[in-house]
């Protein structure tokens, strides 16, 4: 461990929680500086929104952008100040970013990672933004990190579930406060396994790109692990709408739980698909036939309906969660949009606030003093309890949720029940984990 690490930790050990309003020290002032890209120079400065506006994820896009506008409001002193006044670190005041008033300009991924890399380089080349976030696919996520590490600003992550964001495919300037697969396997599998036994026979069907690989990885491993066997798992086009020949073949198989490693529209297609077959009403191997959705979602509850009620799944937050952030955090959405928040919306609220946070504490826009500023940095009061962003691959480790969907939802919005509160003990891995083997973290750049 180099002295640097030795440092590092040593500041969260006397920086945690109460003193998480205190400023870190660091090399990097307002004052001493060196000239970094896209340094705010007058009394704005600019973030860059990247979500899906088109595509299969494009209700979670949607939902992302208006925690974005949210957050920019309370920044700049507008509505109630939302998690701000629940936030354990007390550094923001209403008053902008280092007093500067936020603006933001916005990008449509489409959920390629062509387009996001494209709409990601126009805001840093021509809109000046200092920090990019967003996207709702872990491909486009790990697309856009490695094009603002290049760049030399920094990325903090929307909705991104794969292990490889902040695995193989991580970077010193990237940040993210998701969850990944491997926690939605870790807090899913005992679930599993007091509900449905260890004797299952499990069929995979895969979305076609790192995310959808990650996650059936995950759950496969803990699945299998408890006893579980996996007689088949197929890959699915990530622009498939109708997945009736894909579920046909899992009634011949000898299956009697089918995985679906699929989000947003995909999940609801395949799920709507998989209940017209008539799976659900199925007796397969002497057991009621059952399926599982790793990665939930309220909006993906909500487009596949009553198909919902009783499927497990796991998902990084949810609206009706107790604790004073959480709350805060419904009633600033709610009143501005008269729904509560998805997960989606969550995330990237918070991802802006502690980036503000963490510049605020540095005394400094300079990314490489915003890493130093967020890694190791633990904090409370965001939602999910007291939560770590972990120095050694800029991963958020906390409390991780297992919900099904609910037999007799009160609303469109109830449609979730959380049944665990995963412990962030049982979902923390080593950082050299085989799943999340390969890459190296690299160096922060501050760019120009």
């Amino acid at each position: 461990m180099s002295k640097t690490d030795v440092s590092r930790r040593g500041l969260l050990k006397t920086g945690a929680i109460a003193g998480a309003g205190v400023a870190m020290p660091t090399i990097f002032t307002a004052q001493s500086a060196h000239a970094f890209t896209n340094e705010p120079t007058g009394g704005t400065v600019t973030l860059g929104f990247n979500v899906p506006q088109t595509g299969p994820y494009a209700d979670e896009g949607a939902d992302e952008l208006r925690a974005y506008q949210l957050a920019v409001e309370h920044l700049n002193g507008g509505g109630d100040g939302g998690m701000m006044n629940t936030f354990s670190s007390k550094a923001l005041q209403g008053n902008g970013i280092l007093g500067k008033k936020v603006e933001y300009v916005t990008g449509d991924t489409q959920t390629k990672s062509d387009a996001a890399r494209a709409s990601a380089k126009s805001m840093i080349e021509k809109d000046g933004a200092v920090m990019i976030t967003g996207g709702s696919s872990s491909g486009v996520a790990v697309a856009v990190q490695a094009l603002c590490q290049e760049a030399g600003v920094i990325f903090m992550a929307g909705l991104t579930h794969s292990n490889d964001t902040t695995g193989k495919d991580k970077r010193a300037n990237g940040f993210r406060h998701f969850f990944n697969s491997y926690m939605s396997g870790a807090a899913l599998a005992p679930v599993l396994a007091n509900a449905y036994g260890t004797d299952r026979k499990a069929y995979h069907l895969t979305a076609d790109y790192n995310w959808g690989y990650t996650t059936e990885e995950a759950v496969r491993s803990s699945t299998e692990a408890m006893g579980w066997e996996t007689v088949a798992a197929v890959k699915t086009p990530l622009t498939q709408t109708d997945f009736s020949s894909y579920i046909a073949p899992v009634l011949q198989s000898g299956a009697d739980t089918l995985v679906l490693n699929h989000y947003g529209g995909n999940m609801v297609n395949s799920l709507t698909n998989a209940v017209q077959f008539g799976l659900r009403d199925k007796l397969v191997n002497g057991k009621d036939f059952q399926i599982v959705v790793p990665l939930y979602s309220r909006l993906m509850a909500k487009g596949a309906g009553a198909n919902v009620k009783g499927i497990f799944g796991s998902t990084n937050w949810h609206w009706s969660l107790q604790d004073e952030g959480s709350k805060a955090f419904v009633k600033s959405f709610g009143t501005k949009y008269g729904f509560p928040p998805s997960q989606a919306a969550h995330t990237c609220y918070v991802q802006t606030l502690l980036y503000a946070d963490a510049v605020e504490r540095a005394g400094s826009f300079a990314p490489c003093a915003v890493v130093e500023a967020l890694e190791d940095y633990e904090f409370d009061g965001l939602g999910n309890g007291k939560t770590l962003y972990r120095g050694d691959d800029h991963q958020c480790f906390k409390d991780v949720l297992v919900v099904k969907g609910k037999e007799n939802p009160t609303s469109e919005f109830d449609l979730l029940e959380i049944v665990e509160v995963t412990p962030v003990a049982q979902v923390t891995y080593a950082p050299d984990h085989p799943q999340f083997s390969g890459g190296a973290l690299g160096t922060c750049n501050n760019g120009a």
